[in-house]
């Protein structure tokens, strides 16, 4: 079994001159940050679950305390000699048992998860052989209801991440990295749906838009863009030379409207690769899984895009937060595991109702 991973030995000598610095300058909302400000005393990267086929993802809290997360299971990974493969699932890991079990499959190949206000289970599903769209799931009936299918009579390409506003409006990327399925929008773009089923384009200049987090006071869409070059993964050789677009974490102003206007580029993670998914805590620290393969690792970002914390993992997928006794607590999906590391901050949640 792998060993937990530890936090980088260079943590301690860079939180004491981001502490330092922090003194000197003024971010708005920042405050002054201490060393082992973000990681609770003694933390390690745990290993819960290692059990998946392909690619974790998408990892979020349900109202019933427990951890959801997705398994994308490649079609171009899983197939056996008889033309069989995966078709997607979604796991459930309960915190107090450490059990891990199937609550989903298939899955329409979801990715990004989220749990609403009311307990419902948000899930973008993607491409290859999904379902590209957004399914919200009661889980007190276990009916699922598709809530974004179609935009201009046109498929979704592969919807992504999702995150939810404080008025119930969804937002979720919709990127293409790989599936044979026709790219029937023009953009690859982050939408909007709102209570009454209305959907909107609203995101079309990040690039290739992957992760999407609105802050906690409402006012910022942080958005991920993270174009590798291809839209077929597994699709074309690996040496295949491509030129790689902006891989970056972006910052739009979200109107109260729902409308989002560029901000500003917060993190430049060129030449390397950028993030995947992100989450914030309840102070509006981001938390990012960076999949820069010579710096891996989720990384604390303050709203001003100031780096806080590193925290060392294999190549990221995502991360959520828990709830209740967990709220502490930061999941992490990675390659076909899921992870925990106990933290001093509190994770933000929708307000349930």
């Amino acid at each position: 079994m792998r060993q937990p991973l530890s936090v980088s030995p260079s943590v301690c000598r860079h939180m004491v001159s981001l502490a330092v610095a922090v003194t000197m300058l003024s971010f708005g909302q920042l405050s002054k940050i201490e060393a082992g400000d973000i990681l609770a005393t003694g933390a390690r990267v745990e290993l819960v679950f290692d059990g998946g086929a392909v690619l974790t993802e998408g990892v979020a809290a349900g109202h019933d305390g427990l951890m959801y997360f997705s398994d994308i299971t490649f079609s171009h990974q899983t197939t056996d000699d008889n033309g069989v493969f995966e078709a997607g699932h979604i796991w459930k890991y309960d915190p107090k048992s450490g059990k891990t079990v199937i609550f989903r499959s298939p899955s329409g190949m979801s990715n990004g998860l989220k749990f609403d206000a009311d307990g419902n289970l948000l899930a973008a599903e993607g491409a290859d052989y999904g379902g590209r769209r957004i399914t919200r799931t009661n889980m007190k009936t276990g009916k699922s209801y598709v809530i974004a299918g179609l935009y201009e009579g046109r498929s979704f390409n592969s919807c992504n991440d999702i995150t939810i506003d404080e008025k119930g409006r969804v937002y979720f990327s919709d990127p293409r990295y790989l599936g044979h399925e026709s790219i029937d929008q023009p953009v690859m773009a982050v939408y909007r749906i709102d209570p009454d089923g209305t959907i909107e384009r609203i995101v079309t200049d990040a690039g290739k838009p992957n992760g999407v987090c609105v802050s906690p006071d409402q006012k910022t869409l942080y958005v991920v863009s993270n174009d590798n070059g291809n839209s077929g993964i597994g699709r074309i050789p690996e040496d295949t030379p491509a030129h790689k677009g902006r891989m970056a974490l972006l910052a739009y102003d979200l109107s109260v409207d729902g409308t989002a206007k560029f901000r500003r580029v917060l993190v430049d993670y060129a030449p390397q690769d950028g993030p995947d998914g992100l989450v914030v805590d309840a102070e509006g620290n981001l938390y990012v899984a960076v999949r820069d393969e010579t710096r891996p690792g989720i990384v604390v970002y303050s709203p001003a895009g100031e780096e806080l914390e590193y925290i060392e993992t294999e190549l990221p997928t995502n991360v959520g937060f828990g709830r209740g006794n967990e709220s502490k607590t930061l999941y992490i999906t990675a390659g076909k595991s899921l992870f925990r590391i106990r933290l001093k901050k509190e994770g933000y949640q929708l307000p349930a109702r």
